[in-house]
């Protein structure tokens, strides 16, 4: 009996330990590089990919088109209290983005065990990546204001002091203090046109910064969709990707009004930012046959890509088109307008927070 209760006890540990070493192969099974054999149907994932396609270009050009109809409508006007409240809204969208939709998949590709893990296992390269964007985003923001600021400086000097002298040769010592009380007036002038235009070159480098991180962003997604095979991702896809388009080209749309940009230059920046996903989309239902997501190639452009979008985003929500306005003076002195501001960006991030389930 004690001899049979031995041979049990050791058919036990061998089973367990054949258990406890054939474990990790599951798991390790699950984390695989290989592409699952899916069976999909073709001709329904590119029915709904054509629909993003419709769908998104609507949606970004109607967003984005939006704030130009201030002139007509009352609402939309930048001056209005309500475009505080849509603009916080369109900032929170933004915002989200960033945070919750694009970095995660960045540090999700960089991290995949398909790369080479000696390099990219062993640095946080989504977050630097990240950083170093939000970084070049103030650079780029900050050198291109003060070259405009100083070029316009420059030219007002080189103005004035061609005035002055041609108004002393005219005048003589006898006007002198009617000349000096009119330089006086003069220079009160053109020092609130400096600030004038100083706010103005700001928000014109704002509105193309922004649209530069958004295009980086948009191409990604859209070549994605247009890959993907599954009807199931898509057409989660097509409704998030139009609620998000729809009020990211709110936002923008707004920056790009207050810049004050010649009709054509904002039909151009309105135009670029509606075709830039559905392009994406047309590219990744191009290449949907030979494009391999889970390549180390394709990973690390994505999850760079997605990075340095991420940063833009992120640095450009926070700072040019939140900071500014949360600070602004005509804010702070209005209770009505700041509670609105504040509420409606917790709602623009917590919808673009709460698409995250389908997207």
């Amino acid at each position: 009996m004690a001899h049979l209760q031995a041979c049990f006890l050791n058919i036990f540990k061998a089973s367990s330990l054949l258990i406890l070493l054939y474990y990790p192969t599951i798991v390790t099974c699950e984390c695989t590089c290989e592409v699952e054999d899916l069976e999909h149907s073709r001709g329904e994932a590119l029915k709904f990919k054509l629909g993003s396609i419709l769908s998104i270009l609507v949606a970004g050009a109607i967003g984005v088109s939006l704030p130009f109809l201030g002139k007509k409508i009352k609402a939309l006007r930048p001056e209005n209290d309500v475009f505080f409240m849509i603009k916080a809204f369109a900032a929170g969208v933004i915002l989200a983005t960033g945070f919750i939709h694009i970095l995660p998949d960045a540090f999700e590709t960089l991290t995949s065990p398909c790369l080479n893990q000696d390099l990219w296992g062993q640095f946080p390269f989504t977050g630097f990546v990240a950083m170093m964007s939000a970084i070049g985003t103030l650079m780029v923001d900050s050198f291109a204001a003060g070259f405009y600021k100083r070029m316009h400086f420059n030219k007002n000097k080189q103005v004035d002091t061609t005035d002055e002298e041609a108004a002393g040769e005219h005048e003589g010592h006898v006007h002198v203090h009617t000349h000096a009380t009119h330089g006086h007036a003069h220079g009160s002038a053109s020092l609130k046109e400096d600030l004038a235009l100083s706010e103005l070159v700001r928000r014109r480098v704002i509105s193309q910064v922004l649209e530069l991180g958004i295009v980086v962003h948009s191409i990604i997604i859209g070549i994605s969709l247009g890959a993907s095979g599954s009807p199931e991702t898509i057409k989660p896809l097509m409704a998030a990707l139009s609620f998000h388009q729809f009020f990211e080209g709110l936002g923008l749309g707004g920056c790009i009004t207050q810049a004050q940009f010649k009709s054509a230059s904002m039909a151009i920046m309105a135009t670029l930012f509606s075709l830039t996903t559905p392009v994406g989309i047309a590219i990744g239902i191009g290449i949907s046959n030979i494009y391999d997501e889970r390549s180390p190639t394709a990973l690390i452009v994505e999850g760079i890509f997605n990075a340095a979008s991420a940063g833009i985003l992120i640095y450009m929500a926070l700072v040019d088109l939140l900071a500014s306005d949360f600070m602004s003076p005509r804010m702070q002195g209005n209770f009505r307008i700041q509670l609105g501001a504040n509420v409606s960006l917790l709602l623009g991030a917590g919808c673009m927070a709460f698409m995250v389930r389908w997207a």
